[in-house]
């Protein structure tokens, strides 16, 4: 087998199949990572390409990277190379690493805990779901390159984060989890077979010639399990003793490789039982219940990606001669002039010069009718220009819009999430502990007792205290109820949810598209004059169908159209239907009409619009966001389990006082800020409160991240879905009733699982200790223990 090709930069072997070259020296060199590729055409694009010639010959030697390591380092510490990646905030530099090597929460604590330790960290926050660190730092007293040498003295490897490597690195990451979790599985009912025919309980008088032969073939088809499907835990146990902090990967490490060790010794001699099976066992289950945990908590990083998304490929700009050019939003400056005609996104944050219209902010403010704006107005990046063309001046691109401000209020929060497996890390630590201790000391006893045996007891101590069914017990019951809650139309996306709603007592919702349908109709219609309501609702379609504005959806389609419409932005409509002059919108302007006075409007529910020609006013439209027709029910079924129900909207219209009303609900706040939104959060948090928050917008997103628990509607922005604990892709409320329901029963048998397995492994710990029990009863006894554990957890899929 040929050695892999060293990559270019760093001297890494290459994986294989990978795609990343880089010009460096007039040739084409392959590199391991989308960072080294990154670096390397940095070095090159700032004339340091000299660089890679005085050191070329010692990096083509991968024994030699430890004397280069950091001097490649050293190269995150030039300015221009940090410039795509790192700011600056007065004293303190920020930047965002992508992490390789994270298996499992307790990376996290490690990561934080060793960072936060160095001098000149300011903050370190890790993101398990999508394995990015955020860090602030004194650059003067830690650079850059120190840094990411502490994160390689612990077992991590740190990079620039960038969205699409990110993505891909995670994918990637998933396959090689599935692949692993299916040679275990394949290979392990091979073994079980082969082991069985050795069992002298078969009694199938197996000739020596074919038992040796099962032997050899037990063995041919466990090295791949133990050394390809477990290497993660021999890695994870070697960091652990570096480290100096316990996980599950020591005990497990310590039994595979036993059980494997002792299965080798039998197969040479030819005397003594086989735990191949064990091992192949061992592997299976510990495999399958980190891939539900990883797929339970795990997070696409496309929070920058979405807001990409959000924001238009390419613009008007506008040169001195007023002539437009179109071009990338990439080559868009700050300073210049873009046009931006109806029905457009804008581009980026910047200021009217000329032209008036309405822009819908919906993603950003919750408001679900666009706001009037004109010269002078701030406008942002990502909202869409209704009705007139507009000539803007770019005050803001990229990272410094509001929209990116959005999200980095996400990412945030999404740091301050509270961390639930801080406890049951620490009991797992104290128990593997304790495990290892007695395993030490039963070892001892029985080399004065009767050395022959043992290892075999140790051995059968290490297998039967396993903590399989400890590391089942959790996941499971979460798969079993998330399979479930997706029949009922609701996906979970953090395994966490089903155990923090039994902790929840506060609940915040969104009002537009949330507890509301999010699409204005028409309600009533109050005739004003002699006309009656089906002709004031003809002569009003008549005039709506002429308009792009969301509101003329609420009119359905018109028998005939109206001539010579002219839309005012903010203000209606103004045109004529079979030579009647009319005008329907605001009541001050339509009275302009016929120079009556405008009348009183009769309620305060809902939108109203005046129909009125040079007569006089005709007729009062009222428009309305219907509630949805759960949401009083889900209303309900929180405040009967004594929850503190709150409405935080942006819409600033009286529809967030009707709705608040209509539902019962007593703290209502409409015009609300992603901001004020959050630091409404925080207070709750900082009362003690556990919080879920039901959402839509992108305006939600911040506090979604943050809650302790949080809901996206299925119609949501993918933005807000992907900031969610929990999607509801059903829209309907009714399913988070029976997620309540089913919550408690999960957290039932979690506990029952929890109990059973400390249960076994507290009772089997004695046996296993004085001898009683084998390797092979130990390794079946936990093996039906984790069956017991899955199969008890299965019960949730009875909904």
């Amino acid at each position: 087998m040929t050695n892999p090709l060293p990559c270019y930069h760093c001297g890494l072997p290459v994986p294989a199949g990978s795609h990343f070259h880089a010009q460096v020296l007039g040739e084409e060199h392959a590199m391991c990572c989308p960072g080294c590729q990154a670096v390397a055409e940095a070095i090159v694009a700032g004339g340091l390409e000299h660089y890679y010639r005085h050191r070329s010959e010692t990096a083509a030697n991968p024994q030699d990277l430890p004397q280069i390591l950091p001097d490649e380092l050293a190269l995150y510490d030039r300015s221009d190379v940090q410039q795509p990646f790192v700011q600056q905030q007065g004293e303190l530099s920020e930047t965002c690493l992508l992490i390789e090597g994270i298996s499992c929460a307790a990376c996290g604590w490690l990561i934080e805990k060793h960072l936060r330790g160095l001098p000149g960290i300011a903050e370190a926050y890790l993101n398990l779901s999508n394995h990015r660190l955020q860090v602030r730092w004194a650059d003067s007293q830690l650079p850059l390159s120190s840094l990411l040498a502490e994160l390689r003295k612990i077992g991590y490897a740190g990079h620039p984060w960038q969205a699409d490597a990110a993505a891909e690195r995670l994918t990637q990451e998933n396959r090689r989890a599935m692949r692993e979790l299916g040679v275990a599985g394949l290979l392990w009912i091979q073994i079980m077979m082969a082991t069985m025919a050795t069992w002298p309980e078969f009694n199938i008088d197996l000739t020596p010639e074919l038992d040796m032969i099962m032997r050899w073939v037990s063995l041919f088809l466990t090295t791949p399990i133990v050394f390809y499907c477990c290497r993660q835990f021999f890695r994870g146990a070697m960091r652990d003793l570096r480290t100096r902090h316990l996980t599950m990967d020591v005990s497990v490490s310590l039994a595979i490789g036993g059980a494997y060790l002792a299965g080798i010794w039998s197969t040479v001699t030819g005397h003594g039982e086989l735990y191949f099976d064990a091992v192949g066992m061992f592997a299976l289950f510990l495999l399958a219940g980190r891939y539900l945990e990883r797929r339970a908590r795990e997070r696409t990083a496309a929070a920058t990606a979405q807001l990409v998304n959000l924001l238009p490929a390419s613009c008007l700009r506008l040169d001195a001669d007023g002539q437009t050019q179109r071009i990338l939003l990439s080559e868009l400056r700050e300073g210049e002039q873009i046009l931006v005609p109806p029905g457009a996104l804008l581009p980026a944050d910047g200021r009217i010069l000329s032209g008036q219209s309405s822009v819908d902010e919906s993603l950003l403010t919750g408001e679900y009718l666009p706001q009037p704006r004109s010269v002078g107005d701030a406008v942002t990046a990502g909202t869409l220009n209704v009705e007139g063309p507009l000539t803007v001046q770019v005050e803001a691109l990229g990272d410094a819009t509001r929209l990116s401000a959005i999200v980095r209020l996400l990412e945030r929060a999404q740091s301050d999430k509270p961390r639930l497996a801080e406890i049951a890390d620490k009991v797992s630590q104290w128990f593997l502990l304790f495990v290892l201790l007695a395993a030490a000391a039963v070892g001892l006893a029985w080399l004065q007792i009767d050395p022959a045996r043992a290892f075999w007891v140790v051995l059968a101590l290490l297998v039967a205290t396993c903590p399989c069914a400890l590391a089942l017990a959790t996941p499971t019951a979460l798969t079993a109820a998330t399979g479930s809650l997706h029949k009922l139309g609701m996906l979970l996306t953090r395994g966490h949810v089903m155990e923090g709603l039994n902790q929840i007592d506060t609940v915040i919702f969104d009002k537009t598209g949330t507890l509301t349908e999010g699409r204005l109709t028409l309600s009533a219609i109050h005739p004003l004059g002699a006309l009656d309501s089906d002709t004031c609702l003809a002569l009003a379609a008549a005039l709506e169908n002429r308009s792009e504005h969301p509101i003329a959806r609420a009119f359905g389609r018109a028998a005939q159209a109206a001539e010579q419409v002219d839309s005012i932005p903010g203000q209606g409509l103004h045109g004529s239907v079979d030579g009647r002059v009319l005008r329907i919108g605001q009541a001050g302007f339509v009275s302009e009409l016929s120079g009556q006075p405008a009348p009183s409007i009769p309620g305060e529910q809902g939108q109203w619009l005046l129909l009125g020609d040079e007569q006089g006013p005709l007729a009062w439209f009222v428009l309305d966001d219907r509630l949805r027709e759960d949401a009083p029910a889900l209303v309900a079924e929180c405040r009967a389990r004594g929850w503190q129900v709150l409405l935080l909207s942006g819409d600033s219209s009286p529809m967030v006082g009707e709705v608040a009303r209509q539902l019962g609900i007593e703290q209502a706040q409409g015009g609300m800020t992603p901001d004020a939104k959050l630091a409404t959060l925080k207070t709750l948090h900082e009362q003690g409160r556990r919080v879920l928050m039901l959402g839509d917008g992108v305006n939600d997103v911040p506090v979604l991240a943050a809650a302790d628990i949080s809901v996206a509607m299925g119609s949501a922005t993918d933005l807000a879905k992907t900031s969610a604990d929990a999607v509801l892709l059903s829209n309907r409320l009714d399913s988070l009733i029976q997620a309540f329901t089913l919550a408690r029963r999960t957290r039932r048998i979690i506990i029952e699982n929890l109990t059973w397995a400390s249960l076994y492994n507290g009772l089997v710990l004695p046996f296993a200790a004085l001898g009683l029990i084998t390797p092979i009863w130990a390794a079946l006894g936990m093996s039906v223990s984790s069956l017991l554990v899955v199969l008890n957890a299965l019960r949730l899929t009875r909904t």
